[in-house]
């Protein structure tokens, strides 16, 4: 098994050096002509979801991972054209980040390069499929991808797109590779391919980044479980806290930009919560709430709202459903420390008017992303430009926040000199 993934990852090698030198315009016609595929070919990707969807529902899959399953003809329409924007980007490839002269006249330059061989494992998102082979080509890399057994028909599909249309371009189907068929031994010997894959990122839930961060030789780029929060400052406005609240819980659950918590400051509590309360009753969600927020929504007698004591385990736990938990704070300081201290360091929310609140939260969370009066489903490679992306990085070395172009490289010095030898 570790073998085979090791000669995939040869193979993927070999075909990133050639790419490598591939032109800007050719890499771009290369995307164009695999989103025309992906949309010509939509029907057969949907069918082969259609399986997918059906063998997990039988399986017993929750509703959020299901979401995040679904892969039918207007999503696969909607992943070609964040291709077709990816290729619209500048290709980073080449890019001088620095450069200067040395005293002895050795001009140097620090210039974007690949990264190599980018391995994926994710789970339940076969749109990952899509975004990870658009930013690898256009970066220069090669991928090799284990997609989960739930995606598995659906992935193979996609690959099977993908991969002929390299080959109709003159590009090695190695660029784009998965190991699905090993099953969770194909996971495990990515892990062991040290010195033959690169970098490894994993996306998906916590028990999975969690397993590859603690059991890879190969170096980790990790992305982030979303425990996310919003906080209702005193100054905040609750005619704009209430759709940023409702919005970015319940637009979509599954997804790792969801938020989990909410915290509201004591001195609009008592107005606030049932206000925030009622609406999020009205979408389903269940409210675990501590204390001093359960008095407060249980008082307001809000009709169909399923309301639960809060505990400790509640203030880590990633719901991924039409779950939150929410808090009374006394202070700025005092949600900035319980969200330091409970986040995954993905995306929080303030909703303050006051400048100095909004300074100090967004100087003092240490999370990637951090939102002034805004929802948190804003965190997206996609929303933030990047045509799409490869993950959300909640690391603080090379990339952090959404990784797209840019987050796939890295840099190389040249010197450039005229027969000059050190003294």
């Amino acid at each position: 098994m570790l073998h085979a993934v090791h000669l995939k990852a040869i193979a993927a090698a070999e075909a990133q050096t050639r790419l490598a030198e591939a032109t800007a315009e050719s890499k771009n016609a290369l995307l164009l002509a695999i989103a025309d595929a992906l949309v010509e070919r939509a029907g057969e990707i949907e069918s082969a979801n259609a399986q997918d969807m059906e063998a997990s529902r039988q399986a017993g899959m929750d509703a959020g991972k299901l979401d995040r399953l679904l892969f039918d003809a207007p999503r696969v329409k909607a992943a070609a054209e964040g291709v077709r924007h990816v290729a619209t980007l500048p290709d980073p490839i080449g890019q001088i980040e620095r450069g200067y002269t040395l005293p002895n006249g050795i001009r140097l330059q620090q210039t974007r390069v690949p990264i190599g061989v980018i391995g994926m494992i994710y789970e339940a998102r076969p749109n990952v499929t899509v975004d990870v082979a658009s930013l690898c080509l256009k970066s220069g890399n090669a991928a090799i991808l284990r997609g989960g057994h739930a995606a598995e028909r659906t992935n193979a599909a996609t690959l099977r797109v993908i991969g002929e249309v390299l080959a109709e371009r003159g590009f090695d189907a190695a660029l784009v590779q998965s190991v699905d068929e090993y099953g969770r031994d194909g996971a495990a010997a990515m892990m062991e391919s040290r010195g033959y894959i690169d970098v490894l990122v994993p996306r998906g839930g916590k028990g999975l980044i969690q397993a590859v961060v603690s059991k890879s030789k190969v170096p980790v780029i990790e992305t982030g479980a979303g425990n996310v929060h919003i906080y209702m400052d005193a100054t905040g406005d609750a005619a704009k806290a209430l759709p940023i609240i409702l919005n970015a819980k319940t637009q979509r659950v599954g997804v790792c930009n969801a938020a989990e918590k909410l915290l509201v400051h004591s001195a609009v509590a008592a107005e606030f919560l049932p206000q925030a309360a009622r609406v999020l009753a009205e979408k389903g969600v269940e409210l675990h709430a501590d204390e001093r927020a359960y008095a407060i929504i249980d008082a307001a007698g809000i009709e169909g709202l399923t309301l639960v004591p809060a505990t400790e385990d509640d203030w880590d736990t990633e719901y991924l459903a039409l779950t939150m938990g929410v808090k009374v704070v006394d202070s700025l300081d005092e949600a900035i420390d319980h969200i330091n201290a409970h986040s995954t360091g993905h995306t929080e929310s303030i909703i303050a008017e006051d400048y100095s609140a909004v300074e100090a939260f967004t100087k003092r969370i240490d999370s990637a992303v951090v939102m002034v009066n805004a929802s948190t489903r804003f965190t997206d490679g996609g929303v933030f430009g990047f045509g799409a992306e490869l993950g959300i990085s909640t690391q603080k070395m090379h990339a952090r926040g959404p990784m797209g172009l840019t987050e796939m490289t890295t840099t190389k010095w040249v010197g450039y000199g005229m027969g000059q030898v050190r003294a």
